[in-house]
């Protein structure tokens, strides 16, 4: 028979835990101050035929396949299973079932809320080589043990091939564990000048409060990266990921419990949308939110919080990466190939369902049919269906609501006698959410679909006179509220400056001769601004300043005893 537990053991234990964690920090920071120098990117596997690693993935597809997976919230030292369960089921292949994951409601996003706040002390204080070195033995977990699980629950949930699963799942998402950890290293550093008599120090704290991690499908980095940016810097996180990207979301999560995260620091829910703002952004213990997806719906955020604003212990923090409408603008200078090439990957690679991926492009009239005819050509040869099948280049859209808004463009764009679709314009739902490449042609430079955005295999050009650029410049400028990437084609030096110049507001990652996607962590921090988000950058020290709160602490070793001046003694 247990005995009972008093509430006088209970504060005994939490006090010892306390004494415990704070003796650790004052030991560690006696024996030394540790380095965490500027890792290297992690290499990016080819998976080409005969090589190792595309047989372990293979397998592990295979085995991924073959398990129905029941998939709990994390909640604290829980794993919730509400029995109303969602069938988790692959774009390209809906008849198939992966497994199902448990619905939360209201009162899970309050029980990852009080879950949060009696981790946030325990976990706040711990000293800082601790907490980094959960974060990069989990880069280490995924980098070997797990690598081709993350790349395999990535490629199954959200139908993306091999090689994008590869530079997402693994290698993004480690470099942004192992990056963060550098750059809050250095962060922590930095501390203030001292006058002679005095000492000054600067603390670095975590909010007071929880974040809320709000996260999108198409990137398993980005799902991987909103949370525990926050959680290195010393907070705690109620984390949020779309329903189509849980399949790989829970296996971080699984991965991130291995390397010792302490539970309750993350606690990973499925509930909607609104019921989690509803109860996170009225509670006084909101700190901040760190959200990627929809421009409309980080507004709708930003609104509510400023609301409730007068509720909150302190000004949350807010930090958002939303929609683009991401341009390549050709100089009559370009290189050809270069152009194809830029189109071909910047605008279709995951069937066009990246925040950066190339969506409206401006081609010279004295390039235009060129351009037109090799891409035509090269988008004839790729192929389209099952991740499974290394060969295929393209695979399906995210959803079902998704197919039907993309398809809807297209259909518009069929009718419309200012467009004309030059290549693709198919689609089929019966097996899986495909949709062929597909270019359209303006006449319009303010068609429909050269100014919003569409997240899909669809790319639209604007033929321009070639004499023009500069006129076209301001187009590309002022066509779209959003400024989250561009890139500018030209061989000609001169243009490529006044380029980015004129341009400099229009993009918040600009690329020259290059694609306007793959921004790699370290390299090119990634972030816009207007209506694509506060640009806090993602992959730099400067995301990570958000979710620290400085505290300046002055130490006078002479105090004064009199509060007088020298200039009032008289003469």
């Amino acid at each position: 028979m247990k005995k009972a537990v008093t509430v006088k053991q209970v504060f005994s234990k939490a006090e010892e835990v306390f004494c415990v964690i704070f003796a650790r920090k004052i030991l560690s920071m006696s024996l030394g101050y540790f380095s965490y120098p500027m890792p290297v990117n992690e290499p990016v596997y080819s998976y080409a035929p005969g090589s190792p690693e595309r047989k372990k993935l293979k397998e592990t597809l295979a085995e991924l396949k073959n398990t129905k997976i029941d998939v709990p919230m994390y909640v604290g030292a829980e794993e919730v299973r509400t029995g109303k369960k969602e069938a988790l089921h692959p774009p390209h292949e809906i008849a198939h079932t992966l497994g199902y994951f448990h619905i939360g409601d209201e009162t899970h996003v309050r029980q990852a809320i009080d879950a949060a706040m009696n981790a946030r002390e325990a976990w706040a204080i711990m000293p800082w080589e601790e907490r980094a070195h959960i974060f990069l033995k989990t880069a280490d977990l995924m980098a070997g043990k797990y690598r081709y699980h993350m790349n395999g629950t990535t490629m199954l949930g959200q139908s993306k091939n091999a090689f994008q699963a590869e530079i997402d799942s693994a290698c993004e998402l480690i470099d942004f564990l192992r990056f963060n950890v550098h750059f809050l290293n250095e962060i922590y550093k930095q501390q203030p000048i001292s006058a002679p008599g005095m000492h000054n120090r600067m603390e670095w704290r975590p909010l007071e409060g929880f974040v809320l991690a709000v996260t999108p499908f198409n990137f398993t980095a980005i799902g991987g990266n909103l949370p525990t940016s926050a959680a290195m810097c010393g907070n705690v996180v109620v984390w949020k990921p779309a329903h189509t990207q849980i399949f790989a979301a829970q296996m971080f999560m699984r991965i991130l419990k291995e390397a010792g995260l302490p539970d309750g620091v993350i606690n990973l829910i499925y509930v909607d949308g609104p019921t989690v703002g509803k109860v996170c952004f009225s509670h006084r213990d909101f700190s901040g939110v760190h959200f990627t997806g929809s421009t409309g719906v980080f507004n709708h955020m930003w609104k509510t919080i400023g609301e409730n604003v007068s509720k909150y212990k302190s000004y949350p923090r807010i930090v958002g990466e939303t929609g683009g409408k991401d341009f390549v603008l050709v100089h009559k200078s370009a290189d050809v190939d270069v152009t194809v090439t830029a189109l071909a990957r910047g605008a279709f690679e995951f069937q066009g369902q990246k925040c950066s991926a190339a969506s409206r492009a401006y081609l010279p009239s004295n390039l235009a049919g060129e351009i037109k005819q090799k891409l035509i050509a090269e988008l004839k040869t790729m192929k389209m269906g099952s991740v499974e099948d290394f060969g295929n280049f393209v695979n399906a859209v995210i959803d079902e609501k998704s197919f039907d808004n993309i398809a809807r463009y297209i259909d518009n764009a069929r009718k419309d006698t200012n467009a004309e679709i030059i290549v693709g314009g198919n689609y089929d739902k019966s097996k899986g959410y495909f949709i062929e490449p597909t270019v359209i042609e303006a006449k319009d430079p303010n068609y429909v679909s050269l100014c919003e955005e569409i997240f899909g295999p669809v790319l639209t050009i604007y033929v321009y006179d070639e004499n023009k650029f500069e006129e076209t410049m301001e187009l590309v400028d002022n066509t779209s509220p959003y400024a989250l990437t561009g890139s500018i084609i030209a061989k000609d030096r001169n243009i490529i400056a006044l380029a980015t110049e004129k341009l400099r507001y229009a993009a918040g990652n600009f690329y020259v001769n290059d694609k306007p996607t793959g921004a790699v962590v370290g390299q090119q921090p990634f972030g816009g601004a207007r209506a694509s988000g506060t640009n806090d950058k993602a992959g730099s020290m400067l995301n990570l300043y958000r979710w620290l709160s400085a505290r300046a602490i002055k130490e006078t070793f002479n105090p004064s005893t009199d509060y007088r001046y020298p200039f009032l003694n008289q003469e």
